[in-house]
């Protein structure tokens, strides 16, 4: 064997170790977790965990994707979640949750951070009042139920009567206990965030009030106009009046993601739900699903995509979010 064999040998000896490893089996562990979207809802029974389980049966297997939806506590803790849980890329959350976190001063740089793929449906913010009150500022200083301690509606009614200055006395009761409540004259007031018309296990009280809520400039920096009309509620509207509001959204809200494949996941999840929006509004997919815009703007949001990447902030020491419902 002459020298130039030699090295020939020598170097097909090198490469074959190379070619072996090319050609080993992928990791099982990186497959799996390749395409992964984590989406966090609300409570078991909650329409946004009926959303999550619709967008998951619809987007699986789109481009690749694999969406995991997932059981939630509402939206202070869904935003937490979004922040700074592994494996978290989508969250639904109230469309005022940004706002009332910078009002309690946490998650610094959040605006950055989160942003939204879509605005799903809204709620209306309703406000019974018990017979002689006229107008939200006659609640100042008098007791209003605000649903249980932590939920969306009492984040909601905290942030609504700050921003209208009205310093009420918060009392915080499921809705079929603050409706009792109110029939009992026990409270002034109850404020209910939900889709119209709302509905009552335990009627409200003969001469109860549908109040209207101002649309001020503030206000409308994170609500929406919305109204109630006698087609909504006839024993409190009358024919040919209508009654002015604010709706709070439901929003598909987004990391947003400074790692590159992470951040191509959730593009090609926004064009997958883009492209498939039809699927969802035939059954078994959830009714709301008809009320959603993709093309609609969230007051107060950044659309994804719309601002660069942020580095992720640091968790607040000694913070708990509230449970919510």
């Amino acid at each position: 064997m002459n020298r130039r064999d030699l090295l020939v040998g020598f170097a097909t000896g090198l490469c074959c170790p190379i070619v072996r490893r090319a050609s080993a089996a992928p990791d099982p562990t990186t497959t799996a977790n390749a395409n992964v979207l984590g989406i966090i809802s609300g409570g078991l029974d909650g329409t946004y965990t009926r959303f999550a389980a619709d967008i998951a049966a619809v987007i699986d297997g789109v481009d690749g994707l694999r969406i995991l939806p997932l059981i939630g506590k509402g939206s202070l803790q869904n935003l937490s979640d979004l922040l700074y849980l592994r494996g978290i890329d989508l969250a639904i959350v109230q469309s005022d949750v940004l706002a009332a976190a910078a009002q309690q001063k946490v998650f610094p740089g959040l605006e950055q951070q989160v942003q939204y793929i879509a605005k799903l449906y809204n709620e209306e913010v309703h406000v019974f009042a018990a017979p002689g009150i006229e107008r939200l500022s006659d609640l100042a200083g008098k007791h209003v139920a605000m649903d249980n301690r932590g939920s969306g509606t009492a984040m909601t009614a905290t942030l609504l009567f700050s921003k209208l200055g009205i310093a009420v006395q918060p009392v915080y009761d499921a809705t079929v206990d603050a409706t009792e409540k109110l029939r009992r004259g026990d409270i002034a007031a109850m404020v209910r965030v939900t889709g119209k018309p709302a509905r009552f296990t335990t009627p409200l009280p003969d001469g109860a009030r549908l109040l209207p809520i101002p649309l001020t400039e503030e206000l409308l920096e994170t609500y929406l106009p919305a109204s109630f009309g006698p087609d909504d509620y006839p024993g409190l509207v009358p024919t040919g009046e209508s009654v002015e509001t604010v709706a709070v959204g439901a929003v598909l809200a987004a990391y947003n993601h400074q790692i590159p494949e992470r951040r191509d996941r959730l593009l090609r999840f926004s064009r997958a739900l883009s492209l498939k929006f039809d699927m969802f509004l035939r059954p078994p997919r959830h009714p709301k699903w008809r009320e959603v815009n993709l093309a609609a703007g969230v007051p107060g949001w950044a659309r994804f995509g719309s601002l660069p990447p942020r580095p992720q902030p640091r968790r607040p020491r000694n913070w708990s979010p509230p449970v919510e419902e």
